[in-house]
């Protein structure tokens, strides 16, 4: 199991959740993480800052719902999995940001928190009991219901059924 699918994990079962939808917003705040909605160049998605104890996300307020959710999550899983990048201002703080650049994944810490949001918001265990009980005709119709079921879009819950194998091809 990949350390970012290993840490959704134990994350999940560190609150004991285990039905969905997730709410990340939820678990950002019991973990103390402050969820700070703004306005963001639309190409920004969010952003983690963390300065000594303290930790914001930052997220675009002018994103769709399902989005702003897969931010919070991918925002998490660099709380969780990285370090941080630091940023020069006149203190000490790290910041990662999730913009259009690291939303298509080309380096392996944005893999890594996408990885960590997937399965964060869409767990493995849960998404194969979804799909058994799932009533559908086509792969894009059980992509969509699994969307919707785990408040993802469409996009994100096919790379998600796509590399648990639950379907073959991009719908």
């Amino acid at each position: 199991m990949a350390r970012s699918d290993a840490e959704a994990r134990a994350l999940l079962a560190e609150f004991g959740i285990d039905e969905a939808p997730i709410d990340p917003v939820q678990l950002a705040e019991k973990l103390g993480v402050l969820i700070v909605p703004q306005e963001m160049p639309d190409d920004v998605s969010g952003m983690l800052l963390r300065r000594g104890d303290e930790q914001i996300i930052g997220v675009n307020q002018k994103h769709h719902e399902n989005r702003r959710r897969f931010t919070v999550a991918h925002e998490l899983g660099h709380l969780r999995l990285h370090r941080g990048r630091p940023l020069i201002l006149d203190t000490d703080t790290r910041v990662n940001f999730r913009d259009t650049v690291s939303s298509m994944a080309t380096d392996r810490e944005e893999m890594e928190a996408n990885r960590f949001a997937a399965a964060l918001l869409a767990p493995e265990p849960m998404v194969r009991r979804a799909a058994r009980e799932a009533d559908f005709r086509t792969a894009q119709e059980l992509v969509h219901l699994m969307a919707e079921r785990f408040r993802m879009s469409d996009m994100a819950m096919n790379y998600r059924l796509i590399n648990l194998g639950v379907i073959a091809d991009p719908t």
